[in-house]
């Protein structure tokens, strides 16, 4: 597939567009790990080209379990996307993190049970162990704070989100164990996204729109969907408005992080081992390693 993107954008929940995308156009994309949640609505924003990707599918019809988080990076890929940009909902740990402010983390930490399929494009033959200390990719996340001076939004960088099942929320126990270790915002979908991200290498950065308190803090009533939903709305206008800058900021930078070869010392099964129909399956990301 040609390239026609340089960045992406996953809008989770409240985002499913970005109204100021010009020369629209949708693009279905078939991968090798099935359909993404929808179709990519690419378009030129800030004169960059853009696919942006509504990660529940528009009308929110996915459960974040149900995700298909491979084919939505490996379509990015396909797409010639090199950077993700990630809008999340999540719920405060901390004080501090107030509803409507913006954190972009630094960390992440998994919680979740039944997705380790769509954890890794690896497997079935070929075996890599990507580098993941630092998740996320800091040139993004500074550009990602950069760009949140547009807005009056309070915004703060570093963090850990803690990445849990769902689709329910959590329970006031496990809220307050979550705390206790230190967490500082918790969401359903971006760990496997910067995984796999990472294997593709793509750089990958979080802004986090924070709708609540969870349901730890006393002086606040258990995180309700009409309270989430509330500030959801109240967030989404500055995050178009953030990720527009971002990608303007973002146009004429070029990438000097590690994550575009993230790969190249990554892969433990040598090239002639390689099975076939594996090597196939993922030579969008390791075609030019064989």
């Amino acid at each position: 597939m040609a390239k026609i993107a340089q960045i992406g954008i996953i809008g989770g929940s409240g985002l499913y567009q970005m109204p100021e995308l010009k020369e629209i156009e949708e693009v279905r994309v078939d991968t090798p790990f099935g359909s993404p949640s929808d179709a990519f609505i690419t378009g030129t924003l800030e004169g960059v080209r853009v696919a942006f990707l509504p990660r529940h599918g528009r009308g929110h019809r996915i459960t974040p379990t149900e995700l298909p988080f491979r084919a939505n990076i490996y379509g990015m890929k396909l797409l010639g996307v090199e950077r993700i940009l990630s809008a999340s909902a999540v719920g405060s740990l901390q004080e501090r993190y107030a509803p409507l402010d913006m954190v972009i983390p630094d960390q992440f930490f998994d919680r979740t049970r039944a997705r380790a399929h769509e954890s890794t494009f690896f497997g079935e033959g070929i075996v890599a162990h990507v580098t993941f200390a630092h998740p996320v990719c800091d040139e993004l996340g500074d550009v990602l704070e950069e760009s949140c001076k547009v807005t009056e939004v309070k915004t703060h960088r570093g963090g850990t989100y803690i990445c849990m099942e769902g689709p329910a929320f959590s329970t006031k126990a496990e809220s307050n164990v979550y705390r206790s270790w230190g967490m500082d915002v918790i969401g359903m979908t971006n760990l496997q996204e910067a995984k796999l991200a990472r294997e593709a290498e793509i750089c990958y950065a979080t802004l986090a729109l924070v709708t609540d308190y969870d349901c730890w803090h006393e002086g606040h009533d258990a995180v309700t969907v009409e309270t989430v939903i509330e500030y959801l709305n109240k967030n989404v206008r500055n995050a178009q408005i953030i990720m527009r800058e971002a990608v303007k900021n973002l146009s004429s930078k070029a990438r000097s992080c590690g994550c575009g070869y993230a790969l190249r010392n990554a892969i433990f099964t040598q090239p002639d081992l390689w099975p076939e129909e594996t090597a196939k399956k993922l030579e969008a990301i390791i075609g030019k390693y064989k």
